[in-house]
């Protein structure tokens, strides 16, 4: 898997790619949520790469390594531009878009702008929907914290250093079972570098001021035509496991799988039972629910 990087329209974003053109199977594009880079997909990648090209970019969602213009749109209808113009610059076509946590909002988001020219089918898990955005303790929390000074946020932030604190549910405790030592990494930009805590606090405001987006999304759903399937970890205590049964519903060509012993961020806790899911729903021949 290398590690690449490419000029878009609002900065420069890297993205890792295992860059193998004769994979037999579609092209499989990875988003994740705030606070997080790409590597959330490791696990996922390293079992499914064998017969997929995989494609994980880390947007800026706080945990980047390059500053973001400072005119770019960091709002999530914004990001999700940020996605369509990213699969159009690489030329990927038929691609299945995956989306994790924050991630999966970008994909709803999509839809509803109508930009899934490029896309074959999607996989929604475990992600923020319907109204539960900002979703639960820890989304609200960050969306507060995201109302203070960049200088103020930095402050705030630094108590993540401790292990007890990402634990706490309002931080990463109610969001992976077994993560903690990815966690603390994506933290290093924010804690260590002032132009990205600016990033951070500009790209939480802009998502705390339109709550109501992904009550808006969910109204495109229905006219999604193409194979989708929802993952949803049975334990979730962010994502209500209802709103995994909804989406499936309203999805005309939707299917729900749900992985035990897992939070919302499945592809930590779960990434072998993610990737099998995955791998069966593209291999699987496009018949209707």
């Amino acid at each position: 898997m290398t590690l690449r990087e490419i000029e878009l329209s609002a900065g420069t974003i890297e993205y890792r790619d295992t860059g193998d053109t004769r994979s037999t199977g579609p092209t499989i594009v990875l988003l994740h949520g705030l606070l997080m880079d790409a590597s959330l997909w490791d696990g996922p990648i390293a079992a499914l790469s064998a017969e997929h090209r995989c494609v994980a970019p880390t947007l800026p969602f706080g945990a980047h390594q390059h500053t973001m213009r400072a005119d770019a749109d960091l709002s999530l209808p914004g990001i999700a531009r940020l996605v369509a113009e990213f699969l159009d610059r690489l030329d990927l076509d038929d691609v299945t878009l995956v989306g994790n946590d924050t991630g999966g909002a970008l994909v709803q988001l999509l839809i509803r702008d109508g930009a899934t020219e490029r896309v074959g089918r999607i996989v929604l898990a475990s992600c923020d929907a319907f109204d539960n955005f900002p979703p639960g303790l820890t989304g609200r929390t960050l969306l507060l914290t995201g109302k203070l000074s960049p200088r103020l946020f930095g402050l705030f932030m630094q108590q993540m250093r401790l292990r007890p604190v990402r634990r706490l549910r309002i931080a990463f405790g109610w969001l992976t079972k077994r993560g903690d030592a990815v966690t603390a990494r994506w933290l290093a930009p924010i804690l260590t570098r002032a132009e990205i805590r600016r990033d951070a606090v500009r790209m939480l405001r802009a998502a705390g001021a339109d709550t109501d987006l992904l009550l808006t999304a969910a109204e495109s759903l229905p006219a999604f035509d193409r194979p989708a399937l929802v993952v949803w970890a049975s334990e979730d205590r962010v994502m209500p496991p209802d709103h995994g049964r909804r989406l499936a519903e309203l999805l005309p060509r939707g299917r729900l799988v749900e992985i035990r012993d897992s939070y919302t961020l499945i592809p930590l806790d779960r990434p072998t039972e993610l990737a099998r899911a995955i791998h069966e729903f593209t291999d699987t021949p496009e018949t209707a629910r």
